[in-house]
């Protein structure tokens, strides 16, 4: 028997990335699972890639309406919804005095405000159901300190390490395990726009932060997107059960806590 058998789950941001290689491994382990994207044809183009036990849906995790339809649209297709994972975010990067009001308020909108009401919504129709379930955020090992010239994604992550301990608290006398990974460098198409980001601002050429931040890691390299899936896995599974608003390190040794 597979560890996820019987399971469903909605996986935000996850046309790409991440979020795919989470979708993979957990069909891989019996699950069906809604690729959730505001890319819908990068969506649909992941769901068809990956066969019969996926399927797509547009999701802006900042517009409301948007995630209600999206949640409604998967709870009818597979009958409810026992997994999420609250992948998408974006990251910026500036010096304090050079921060722009309209990045912070577009930033905070995806990793925070996404990552609350999309629990918000399929919290709900877990609590309906009354089956429990398993919601994942993901953090960061950003969230675990401030960096110089990476004070709102920083802070956003560390909000999101806030909300996971909140909800896991209150909708534990639900049945419903919230709890978080906290990645550290992971390579991946997004790290071409964080490069740069730091190109900018430390004067660097492009490609030297990438090779610096994956050289500094205790374990040797960057992380990949599949050094993550395991902890997904098991977050999701029975096997954690007994654990509650937890944010576990998947980080190379990057951060002890």
């Amino acid at each position: 028997m597979k560890r996820l058998d019987g399971k469903t789950a909605l996986i935000t941001g996850s046309a790409r990335g991440i979020g795919l290689e989470f979708a993979r491994a957990y069909i891989a382990e019996g699950a069906r699972v809604a690729i959730c994207d505001i890319n819908l044809g990068a969506a649909q183009a992941a769901a068809t890639e990956l066969g019969d036990a996926a399927m797509a849906v547009h999701l802006d995790v900042t517009d409301q309406a948007s995630i209600d339809t999206c949640v409604a649209a998967v709870e009818t297709a597979f009958g409810g919804i026992d997994i999420l994972i609250n992948n998408a975010a974006l990251f910026t990067a500036a010096p304090i005095v050079e921060i722009k009001r309209a990045d912070y308020d577009r930033v905070f909108s995806v990793n925070v405000a996404g990552t609350l009401f999309m629990m918000q919504a399929v919290a709900k129709g877990m609590i309906a159901r009354q089956r429990g379930g398993k919601i994942i955020n993901m953090a960061s090992q950003a969230g675990r300190r401030g960096e110089s010239l990476v004070a709102v994604y920083c802070a956003t992550k560390a909000a999101v390490i806030s909300l996971t301990q909140s909800a896991g608290l209150n909708l534990i006398e639900h049945g419903i395990n919230v709890n978080a990974i906290a990645p550290g460098v992971v390579d991946g198409d997004h790290w071409d726009g964080v490069d740069a980001f730091f190109a900018k601002y430390e004067n660097k050429a492009p490609g030297q932060k990438k090779k610096e931040v994956g050289e500094a890691v205790p374990f040797g390299r960057m992380g990949r997107a599949d050094d993550l899936t395991g902890m997904a896995i098991f977050l999701a599974s029975k096997e954690a059960d007994y654990i509650v608003a937890q944010t576990y390190n998947v980080d190379g040794g990057n951060w002890m806590s």
